[in-house]
């Protein structure tokens, strides 16, 4: 296949791509800057578009970009940056899909679309929940569906939390707990979703061989579990106690709006479309996906 991957420089987009390579796929970068490579194509959704000559021949597009939401106290300016790097890119993207007749969009979404599920594990066939990160991807999603037309097949990818010893979550939390500084937030029963970087790109990949799927798919590991539990199972991973517990208003009062649905809202999302067309993971369950995100390097 020929795929484009927009959002190629950031965590998963990297890892996918070289992922893709390997298994004898043509891969493009779509970068927003000057083009410096034979397998990069320009493009800016605020300026010059999609230039169609990029997408020539592309049997998919995968678009994973937009800030973290992790990047910043939400601000109401930052709130805007997080919408404007996600809402505008993927109706360009999309669009350009649409008028180029390409057959795969595959766009990056998140598990935040549930909302606090509390003790109840989210599907995909669920609505969504409420708050800010929800509206979000409510309009992320739509910005894919609405804009790429009926004759292309669209996945969604709510994805989790994405554990990995390149960066992401691990790279903020990993260096506390080895100085012993980690532990639950809040009473850390409410329940965390991830998955490890690994079974993202190779669900991705999955997704791109599965013509028969299209639609929203969680991308998060079955083994999901009380942020308390997870807490413990990173501490072991970095053979370091796991006890300074944060109480809720003290992560509110640091962290605002973000501490509240980033940490203390309850995440509790199981995979159903994944798990019920084939799909296995490598890391079903937190321990072994610590154990292979958290090793040293070789």
């Amino acid at each position: 296949m020929r795929i484009a991957v927009a959002g190629s420089q950031g965590l998963i987009g990297n890892a996918l791509v070289n992922s893709l390579r390997a298994a004898g796929h043509t891969v493009i970068r779509l970068v927003r800057r000057e083009a410096l490579a034979d397998d990069e194509f320009s493009w800016d959704p605020e300026t010059i578009g999609m230039p169609a000559e990029s997408l020539d021949g592309v049997d998919a597009v995968v678009s994973l970009g937009g800030v973290g939401v992790g990047n910043s106290r939400w601000t109401g300016r930052f709130k805007q940056e997080l919408r404007d790097s996600r809402i505008a890119p993927t109706e360009v993207l999309a669009e350009a899909v649409r008028e180029l007749g390409i057959p795969t969009f595959i766009s990056a979404s998140a598990t935040g679309f549930y909302g606090d599920t509390g003790n109840r594990a989210a599907v995909e066939t669920d609505g969504p929940g409420e708050g800010f990160l929800a509206e979000l991807v409510v309009d992320w999603e739509r910005a894919a569906t609405a804009n790429a037309g009926p004759g292309t097949r669209v996945v969604l990818l709510r994805t989790a939390p994405v554990l990995s010893a390149q960066g992401g979550l691990l790279g903020k939390l990993r260096p506390l707990f080895k100085l012993g500084l980690g532990g639950p937030i809040g009473d850390g029963k409410q329940y965390f979703s991830w998955i490890s970087l690994i079974d993202e790109v190779r669900a991705i990949e999955f997704l791109l061989d599965s013509p028969d799927i299209a639609g929203p798919v969680n991308l998060s590991a079955p083994g999901s579990l009380p942020f308390g539990e997870f807490c413990k199972a990173l501490g072991k991973a970095v053979h370091r106690p796991a006890l300074l517990q944060v109480p809720g208003f003290v992560a509110r009062r640091v962290g605002g709006e973000m501490a509240e649905e980033m940490i203390l809202f309850s995440q509790r999302v199981e995979p159903h479309v994944l798990t019920d067309h084939g799909f296995t993971f490598n890391h079903p369950q937190i321990r072994e996906a610590l154990a292979y995100a958290t090793k040293p390097a070789s």
